[in-house]
């Protein structure tokens, strides 16, 4: 085993064992190691050649703990609201040493509206539909940046709803990037940054969930 992989077997037990607060659905330090953390590293090849990137809605730490490990040269920030967890995460990554993370514990559109585009890279798994995703993480990317999230089999379902209207967040028609065996519906979805994101982005908390901005 690797020295990263040793280090996010580490991870995978201190998720197992954790009491404070419920970060992932799986039980066991094995099955979380190969269902949740295995499962972050298809998208490490996403990651820029340097700078800053942000993990939003993290919760346990995923992805962004295995992007701290295998690229101890980017700068990274996990960013979840709920406080419980993040004083989790932030226990764990003291464990394991890690020393290239902030964690933050704020809700994205709040944190966005002071952090404006001061992100090289920002990316989520399983935060919300893919629109809602793009309409989150977009005002936190500089134009020539990069924001990509994880989705299954409602993958083209939530991009065509969307239809050609990414522009409106300054973002790039979306790339869909399939890993697994040949009958696997897992996707990593990637837009380009093309364009500064409007100044109405981010809009108050809530509101991209219930009022759709392809709409």
């Amino acid at each position: 085993m690797s020295p990263q992989k040793s280090t996010l077997y580490k991870y995978a037990e201190l998720l197992a064992d954790c009491k404070r607060a419920r970060l992932t659905g799986t039980r066991g330090a094995e099955e979380i190691f190969n269902l949740q953390i295995l499962d972050c590293e298809p998208s490490l090849k996403f990651l820029p050649a340097s700078g800053k990137i942000i993990d939003v809605g993290s919760g346990g730490g995923l992805p962004g703990v295995v992007w701290a490990v295998y690229r101890p040269d980017l700068n990274i920030t996990l960013l979840d609201s709920i406080n419980k967890k993040c004083e989790a995460v932030r226990e764990f990554v003291e464990a394991l040493e890690i020393k290239n993370m902030n964690i933050i514990c704020s809700r994205s559109e709040d944190f966005a509206a002071l952090h404006r585009e001061e992100f090289d890279l920002a990316g989520a798994r399983a935060l919300a539909s893919a629109g809602v995703t793009a309409e989150l993480l977009s005002p936190l990317v500089k134009t020539g940046g990069k924001i990509l999230t994880f989705k299954g089999e409602k993958v083209h379902e939530e991009i065509s709803e969307v239809n050609d209207k990414w522009r409106r967040l300054g973002l790039r028609t979306p790339s869909l990037n399939f890993y697994g065996d040949e009958s696997s519906s897992k996707c990593i979805v990637t837009w380009e940054k093309i364009s500064p994101c409007p100044k109405n982005f981010p809009r108050r908390p809530g509101l991209a969930s219930n009022k759709k901005f392809w709409e």
